[in-house]
């Protein structure tokens, strides 16, 4: 979903940098319902060493004022790369992620040519990271930050932490206006500086 035109104007433009990232949303795991099942629309993923099972919130952040531009909320099971065409607003010279979304150019290339992949690079058994990739993430991690600043308001700030609802459509529709909430906030300053003006 992407979010209302508003944060392209005056106040709270839209930059040409977009950083892309998830996080899991936890939900019930309880039976105590007439079926005697979890919810069906949730799923199980592991990240590290523990099982989750719930929702994946996967949300797209100007680089510069940290604003979330498009929201997509997927069960627990769909991986990050996914997605990453619905985050994309269309305009975007620079892409930053964490190395879940290495190996898109196919999807860069058909959003825009131009777009410069700022993932994180991926490492693996056969083909260890070299110094210098370790340093070219450490640079890449200072702006891809900015993105866990938003999940922090987004689960701290205001407590969403845990699905409520059972079903896709009511969550989707809490977590979208999570993030409506979240850009106010994040622009506060800009948008009180207009009402004055």
């Amino acid at each position: 979903m992407l979010l209302p035109s508003i944060w392209k104007q005056t106040a709270c433009k839209v930059s040409k940098g977009t950083i892309v990232d998830a996080t899991l949303i936890n939900a019930p795991t309880a039976t105590k319902n007439k079926s005697n099942t979890r919810d069906p629309d949730r799923h199980q993923t592991k990240q590290g060493k523990p099982w989750y099972f719930g929702m994946k919130a996967h949300i797209g952040v100007d680089s510069k004022t940290k604003l979330i531009h498009s929201v997509v909320a997927t069960p627990a099971n769909v991986h990050d790369s996914q997605v990453l065409g619905d985050l994309l607003h269309g305009e975007e010279t620079r892409l930053w992620g964490d190395s879940a979304y290495a190996g898109q150019q196919s999807v860069l290339k058909d959003n825009d040519p131009k777009v410069k992949d700022y993932t994180q690079v991926k490492g693996s058994r056969h083909r260890k990271l070299t110094e210098q990739d370790k340093a070219k993430n450490r640079h890449k991690s200072k702006v891809r930050a900015k993105v866990e600043h938003v999940f922090h308001i987004m689960q701290r700030q205001y407590g969403f932490t845990k699905v409520r609802f059972k079903g896709p459509g009511k969550n989707a529709n809490h977590l979208f206006a999570h993030c409506a909430l979240i850009n106010l906030m994040l622009s506060k300053k800009q948008l009180l500086r207009l009402s004055v003006a």
